[in-house]
């Protein structure tokens, strides 16, 4: 560093977090240093993404599975996982060789009114997400601390704004904040897993053989992988990586993408597991004597007397980290989806605003939460399709990734993983709406 450079960097103060980030992560790829800090400074994008896949509506989805099925749909839960995985890479890869975000070069390369489309769409699909996320969070609030549910919901609402805040001071303080709620989510499952009793071989089988006892089993599997894929988080994952690390070269590129590939398996396993660890809770615990739990209040309430107030914390502590977390990771998505789709922000405040209030009038109309949860996967189902399709288009094309552009190999995973998750998306809606589809009458 020369003199002047020196002096200019003595001027300017202290370093913020996210500096020091990418000054240990350059370090890295220069390679001048070595070692766990190098490697720590690359983990972020995709332990943020993750929290979509740990969100209320999954707890809701997957406590049923549990409870009706035992460890039958485990194997679902698994596939829902891999597939998120490799969309997850996609979306990251995208924002790191082109260094734009999927919603900007959706409306630099797709005509103007589908362009319109899909913001109009993408915008409703945050309002939805942030429907099952916010209310999710304020269930936990109000069970674990025994207040108005509408109190719960302001609550939540004002940590999640303070959350926000931190974006002001770059990117590293909000991944390092969010880390930690997946680290309270994560930490809680391993607990339960302590607590409940496991027929791990069981288990172990299950995740691995399919098994669809009947046509509601096979509805719930639909709604479990048509409720993982997340819309936002695939766009989201573009926008946190296209500028977080500048690259020099293609060499650099393609180092920064290896380290990018493997956070998303890390971080999309920590998920997974999570997630199967809600299944299997749910099984141990409800399945054998209370097969009819289907509601995140009823599983706490049921929780109490058979594992004790201890454990029934515990999993709303769980459900209040994810709430608030998924909630101020939604937010974040929507600003990036509103300026790439059409160049500008709201004052976060506003949306935070606008993304809550779908929530407060369902409560204040009586609406059933779960019910609402329900609705708003069917929402998140009818709109998942645009990013999906847009990602493969974007990250199979030569002039935009060059030596990048998707191998033979990952089009047609991607395509077969776009397919499983439209038709079932399709049984899913087509059900919701009442449509009779052959092979899928009720079992009753």
């Amino acid at each position: 560093m020369s003199a002047g450079e020196t002096a200019q960097t003595l001027q300017s103060g202290p370093r913020s977090l996210s500096e020091r980030t990418v000054e240990a992560a350059r370090a890295l790829l220069s390679g001048e240093r070595r070692g766990m800090r190098g490697y720590l400074a690359f983990v972020g994008p995709a332990v943020v993404a993750s929290i979509a896949y740990v969100d209320p509506g999954n707890f809701a989805t997957n406590i049923q599975a549990g409870a009706k099925f035992g460890y039958a749909l485990l194997w679902v839960v698994l596939l829902a996982n891999l597939i998120a995985m490799l969309f997850q890479a996609l979306s990251a890869k995208l924002g790191i060789v082109t260094g734009r975000n999927l919603a900007e070069l959706c409306r630099d390369h797709f005509p103007r009114p589908i362009v319109w489309a899909m913001w109009m769409v993408s915008e409703i699909a945050a309002m939805a997400t942030d429907l099952a996320e916010f209310l999710g969070g304020a269930i936990g609030l109000s069970l674990l601390f025994h207040m108005p549910l509408f109190a719960a919901m302001i609550v939540t609402g004002i940590v999640t704004y303070g959350l926000l805040m931190f974006q002001a001071y770059g990117f590293r303080p909000i991944e390092l904040i969010i880390g930690a709620m997946v680290s309270i989510i994560a930490l809680c499952y391993l607990v339960e897993m302590f607590v409940v009793p496991v027929d791990w071989i069981a288990a172990a089988t299950h995740m691995v053989v399919p098994q669809i006892a009947d046509a509601q089993a096979l509805l719930l599997a639909v709604g479990i992988i048509g409720a993982t894929v997340m819309p936002h988080a695939v766009f989201l994952h573009s926008g946190l990586t296209q500028t977080r690390m500048p690259v020099r070269d293609d060499a650099e590129r393609r180092l920064v993408l290896r380290f990018s590939n493997r956070e998303v398996i890390v971080a999309l396993a920590l998920a997974g597991l999570v997630n199967l660890a809600m299944v299997i809770m749910a099984s141990s615990a409800f399945h054998a004597g209370h097969p009819e739990v289907a509601e995140i209040e009823t599983a706490y309430h049921t929780l109490t007397p058979l594992l004790g107030a201890a454990a029934a914390s515990v999993f709303l502590l769980s459900l209040i980290a994810s709430g608030i977390a998924a909630s101020t990771v939604g937010t974040m998505a929507g600003q990036m989806i509103m300026q790439g789709f059409v160049g500008f922000r709201i004052p976060i405040w506003v949306r935070r605003l606008v993304t809550m209030l779908p929530a407060f009038v369902v409560v204040a109309v009586g609406v059933n939460a779960t019910n609402a949860l329900v609705i708003s996967q069917v929402v998140l189902s009818i709109a998942l399709p645009l990013p999906m399709i847009a990602l493969i288009i974007f990250t199979g094309r030569r002039d935009l990734m060059g030596a990048f552009a998707n191998s033979r190999l990952t089009r047609v995973a991607a395509l077969i993983g776009t397919a499983v998750v439209l038709v079932l998306n399709f049984i899913l809606i087509a059900q919701a709406v009442g449509l009779q589809i052959p092979g899928l009458a009720s079992s009753g």
